[in-house]
């Protein structure tokens, strides 16, 4: 398996989270220049933001806290050489439902729909760290 293959998924989770932070920054300076909301209201983050923002901010600070344990993962699978097929279709499975949540969570926010594709990506990657654990523990 390429180093490439392998980090792929990760490069999109990375970008993913890039892109919403960017986002994120772009709305809460339109957001004060606009009159919307006063800097001293939110200076030590308080959540004043209007609402549009503080959805894109929750999905990208939700993108620096389940990834985390997937960048982990990554790196250690690749530096103990237990990276194969299942490990990237897993992987691609875990960004493809980050992503399926992000876009949720910056749209309708429908919390049932999160919750499913939170819950669902969270399984994946307890599977992968299982899966990891195995293989080590055995050989």
């Amino acid at each position: 398996m390429s180093i490439r293959t392998v980090l792929l998924p990760l490069f999109v989770q990375v970008l993913l989270t890039f892109t919403l932070a960017t986002w994120s920054g772009y709305l809460r300076v339109q957001a004060v220049r606009g009159g919307a909301v006063k800097a001293r209201d939110v200076a030590l983050r308080e959540p004043n933001w209007p609402p549009h923002v503080l959805k894109v901010q929750y999905a990208f600070q939700n993108q620096l806290e389940l990834p985390l344990l997937f960048y982990l993962l990554t790196i250690l699978a690749w530096l103990t050489k237990q990276v194969d097929l299942v490990f990237v279709v897993m992987a691609w499975l875990f960004v493809g439902l980050r992503l399926l949540h992000a876009v949720v969570h910056v749209g309708s926010n429908h919390l049932g729909r999160r919750a499913i594709l939170f819950i669902a990506g969270a399984t994946v990657l307890a599977a992968m760290w299982l899966i990891y654990m195995v293989r080590i523990a055995l050989a």
